[in-house]
């Protein structure tokens, strides 16, 4: 047996307790870890909460958690990930996988990569969501040296992480964020700009040549109005919040709704990149807070808050 968060049932943050749920031992290519964090995600609360993704109650009680990363327990034989050969001791990220709110896990040996020196164990466990999301965002934009990129929601998890992607990539890149929040986007290299009512103006007066591409990870009219008006190809545009009017408009909608595009093997291809560039320094991740596992309520309600810097993570 191990310790895991669970949904006990469908509403909000409330429903989620600590439970002991049982731990088979790893099969055929797989791993058994010891957490030493997971990433916390919205998709995660959403998933509970009986909105968009229903209420079916054969999904309860909901194991929940898409990231972690940890200490290698117990590799099958032979065990590979994508960069090779998994063994006991190894240090490693894990993703995609289910259930990661938990003390101890089995995953697939294919979702285990080695996790970078230069990142802690709670920064590796909220890398990747927003790793892969960030990366597939650019891709599908074209985002590219010379350009310059406007990044909604710019302090958030992928917002962070597409600032330094793009600015690897050598485009100039302008993102959104309150007052509070423009010394953190200055340090990655964005230009800030607060968010509000004259957003279109103010990005203007920073880029008097226009704008290339933009990046919306927060949602809202704000964001899609000022896209509209400041990128001249909507193909140029992409989403990460779906809704009816972004698809209507004619951007390019990414991620799991339904009809979005999930840019699965982006993604995962993405893995071995956004680790490679954290090895190299270049690629780094802000951790907002961290919760032990039985504050994963409180770590949901401050995640569901849309105004946390960085990642909220749990460590067992």
């Amino acid at each position: 047996m191990t310790k895991a968060v669970v949904a006990t049932a469908f509403g909000g943050p409330e429903v989620l307790s600590v439970i002991d749920v049982p731990l088979d031992p790893p099969g055929p290519d797989e791993v058994l870890i010891a957490v030493r964090a997971a990433g916390t995600n919205p998709i995660d609360y959403k998933l509970y909460s009986g909105g968009a993704m229903g209420r079916d109650p054969a999904r309860l009680p909901m194991r929940l958690g898409f990231e972690a990363a940890g200490v290698v327990i117990e590799a099958a034989d032979g065990a590979n990930g994508p960069s090779g050969p998994i063994r006991p001791g190894d240090e490693v990220i894990a993703y995609r996988v289910g259930g990661g709110y938990a003390a101890e896990l089995v995953v697939p040996a294919s979702s285990v990569l080695p996790k970078p020196k230069t990142l802690s164990f709670e920064q590796a466990s909220g890398m990747m969501l927003t790793g892969v999301t960030a990366w597939h965002a650019l891709a599908v934009t074209g985002v590219s040296a010379g350009e310059t990129v406007l990044i909604h929601g710019a302090s958030g998890g992928v917002g962070l992480m597409a600032i330094q992607l793009a600015v690897a990539s050598g485009a100039r890149v302008i993102g959104t964020a309150s007052e509070s929040g423009h010394a953190l986007l200055r340090e990655f290299g964005a230009e800030p700009v607060t968010y509000g009512a004259g957003l279109e103006d103010r990005v203007r007066a920073l880029a008097p040549d226009g704008v290339d591409a933009a990046v919306d990870t927060a949602g809202g009219d704000e964001a899609l109005d000022t896209s509209l008006a400041l990128v001249p190809q909507r193909d140029r545009i992409v989403t990460i919040v779906a809704s009816k009017r972004a698809f209507g408009e004619g951007v390019k909608v990414i991620g799991g709704a339904p009809g979005a595009d999930p840019g699965t093997e982006i993604r995962s291809a993405a893995r071995l990149e956004l680790a490679r560039l954290a090895a190299d320094g270049k690629l780094t991740v802000v951790v907002a807070a961290s919760y032990p596992l039985a504050e994963a309520a409180d770590a949901h309600r401050a995640l569901a808050t849309g105004h946390t810097r960085g990642k909220i993570v749990l460590v067992p």
